[in-house]
């Protein structure tokens, strides 16, 4: 194995797979732990009712732990210590370091980085960099894993981010028992479930956590003066615009409007157009819109069943209203359109197909209650098992 332990996996990931992680992580990710860089972790997707979109990862931890495990040689010896979708933006970047060099990281043990799209294709930069050892350099394909020991003995680099957004699922494994990211999610997983009825969809839509999560630059999320909500920067940049019930005046506190308008029923506007169909809230709207884009544009004609969402001509009051919103959530457009703009060539460039939206509105709900409905029947075997793993599939 030599003095530089790691492992690359080509294609370990499908292209689908690949597809439906990004999915999640931009319907549901926050500000991250450095500049430019956002995160979805599981704890996060519980405390915001999406626990269940935990289903699709769970698989895949279970193949990446048996891998390390079966590579470096300490079979039945470790624990998952963190999982997270974390994507890095234009400016992200980091230095030479080791995955342990903290005292709080030192029960890291191993490193799994999962590659869910492409450099060249999806963004510019962001190239993986060993200091010593082969291979020196990673370039980011879609579906690879680069898997190394999380000490110094791979010391490695992230290059600046130039264009695009690098995501990524990464995880952290460790020896010690008492870091089992397992133990943690049960136990919110069981308090969940405890107090909230799982008998509808209604019981699975998202709700929204502490707002100066969502704001970026993190520094300017108890003022609002500069920046972005990533929610509705990320449908901006796929061309949607949100419009409320409720009169939106800008002479009130912002803290107090931007609290209020996250939290509260909307519906989305597109090309001058309002579609009627109302969103519990923007997390609700934002998720519907990520489907879309992942499925909705993958549909036959045939597949395009049921009726059509009515579409409705703006009105003056309406645009000024939608203009009013987007002056108090969207301070910087360029910057939130530099940070999470689409690449050439990406789907946001589409055309928007009203019959596809439709027909994904219905598909994302059928979709969630099957991630829910399979949380549910595995959640006693988890308790059982103190370990969560596959023990149901819908499919």
């Amino acid at each position: 194995m030599g003095g530089h332990p790691r492992l690359t996996l080509r294609g370990f990931l499908s292209p689908e797979i690949c597809k439906e992680l990004e999915f999640i992580h931009k319907s549901c990710c926050t500000v991250g732990y450095r500049p430019n860089v956002f995160s979805t972790t599981l704890p996060h997707l519980i405390a915001t009712n999406s626990a269940h979109l935990i289903m699709p990862l769970v698989p895949i931890r279970e193949r990446l732990k048996e891998k390390v495990e079966d590579h470096f040689g300490c079979e039945y010896e470790l624990f998952v210590e963190f999982t997270g979708l974390i994507s890095w933006c234009k400016g992200a970047s980091i230095g030479w370091h080791s995955d342990d060099n903290r005292d709080y990281l030192k029960q890291r043990d191993f490193a799994a980085v999962c590659y869910l799209n492409s450099y060249g294709v999806d963004f510019d930069g962001g190239l993986f960099h060993f200091q010593d050892g082969e291979p020196s350099t990673v370039a980011p394909i879609a579906g690879d894993v680069i898997i190394y020991t999380a000490d110094n003995r791979n010391i490695h680099s992230v290059s600046e981010v130039s264009e695009g957004e690098r995501i990524t699922l990464t995880l952290w494994f460790s020896r010690d028992a008492s870091h089992d990211e397992d133990a943690k999610l049960l136990k919110s997983l069981s308090d969940c479930f405890l107090s909230s009825p799982t008998h509808s969809i209604a019981s699975c839509l998202p709700v929204l956590a502490s707002n100066n999560m969502y704001w970026f630059p993190p520094e300017e999320a108890s003022r609002f003066q500069s920046g972005f909500d990533i929610c509705s920067a990320r449908l901006h940049v796929l061309r949607f615009d949100i419009s409320t019930t409720e009169e939106c005046c800008l002479s009130a506190p912002v803290s107090a409007n931007f609290l209020k308008l996250l939290k509260e029923p909307l519906y989305l506007a597109c090309g001058g157009e309002l579609l009627t169909c109302e969103f519990v809230n923007i997390l609700h709207a934002l998720q519907v819109v990520q489907f879309y884009y992942w499925k909705g544009l993958q549909l036959e004609p045939a597949e395009l069943k049921g009726p059509s969402i009515n579409i409705l001509p703006l009105s003056e009051l309406q645009r000024q209203k939608i203009s009013c919103l987007k002056a108090l959530l969207l301070k910087d457009v360029q910057l939130a359109e530099t940070l999470l703009g689409q690449t050439t060539g990406k789907s946001s460039q589409r055309s928007f197909d009203r019959r596809a939206f439709s027909a994904v509105v219905s598909e994302w709900e059928a979709y969630t209650f099957r991630l829910l409905k399979e949380m549910v029947m595995s959640l006693p075997c988890w308790r059982a098992h103190q370990s969560i793993f596959t023990a149901f599939n819908l499919e």
